[in-house]
């Protein structure tokens, strides 16, 4: 979710920051596990949002989103032309929707953020699969260039480098993040850009890298809710999203099980 709420530049986390983080990191990897298993053809949105909301307190994590900036519900349920943001519904997923999930999880006030994309059901839609797992495999490439010293443009670079081999419209106008003390820290991390470019992330650091991508050209439109942003050409879309800490020589996953 990139909007913002602070200017201050990503802090590098204290050790105890750090473990609380790994918690957090935990426990989120744990409801969206729980999610990827649960939907199904005629689950609808909201039975998503109630199976998040009890997953998350037998784990013992609170939730971000709920409330933030006045959004409704603990988790975003994003599907087809949607790309982030969505608000769940009592609409039940179809066979070959495109579902997105993104949710927050804060433990001892530092927070996690993380999201996966799927196709529901068993439906063999080539075109949809395969948009679903490039997009997954832009987000490792850009995990991949993380390092103490990394430039921001460095990450952008990676990570379009695999979109564009690829024929997809990248979302520029959403955008990856510093994570931690707040669900939004500087500094942005776009899905694009030029290497050696930017600024310098450094070890200790928390991001949020998540690349957005779409069967069409990437311009999005915010919908007449207010906070679901859709692609503007009506195409589908998926989106990924880890939390990860920058180490001296790579970079450690905190959002995986």
């Amino acid at each position: 979710m990139p909007v913002r709420t602070t200017n201050d530049f990503t802090k590098i986390k204290t050790p105890s920051e750090i473990a609380d983080m790994r918690v957090s990191g935990r426990i989120l990897a744990g409801v969206l596990a729980a999610i990827r298993q649960y939907v199904q053809p005629g689950v609808t949105q909201k039975d998503v949002s109630a199976l998040a909301a009890r997953e998350l307190k037998s784990l013992g994590g609170l939730p971000v989103f709920l409330n933030y900036q006045g959004y409704p519900d603990i988790i975003c349920v994003s599907v087809n032309d949607a790309v982030v943001h969505g608000i769940p519904t009592n609409q039940a997923f179809k066979e070959g929707d495109v579902a997105g999930f993104d949710f927050g999880v804060s433990y001892n006030g530092m927070i996690t953020d993380s999201a996966f994309s799927m196709v529901v059901g068993s439906a063999n839609d080539q075109a949809k699969s395969r948009l679903v797992r490039v997009t997954e495999e832009a987000l490792s490439a850009g995990i991949k260039t993380l390092r103490d010293k990394v430039r921001v443009g460095d990450i952008g670079a990676a990570v379009s480098r695999v979109l564009d081999r690829h024929h997809y419209g990248i979302v520029r106008d959403l955008v990856g993040h510093g994570v931690g003390h707040r669900l939004h820290e500087d500094p942005d991390i776009p899905n694009y850009g030029m290497p050696g470019t930017g600024p310098i992330l450094r070890a200790g650091m928390t991001v949020a890298i998540e690349p957005m991508a779409s069967l069409g050209d990437g311009a999005v439109m915010i919908d007449q809710d207010g906070w679901t942003v859709r692609t503007a050409d009506g195409s589908v879309s998926a989106h990924f999203e880890h939390t990860v800490l920058i180490t001296e020589t790579g970079a450690e996953v905190l959002t995986t099980l």
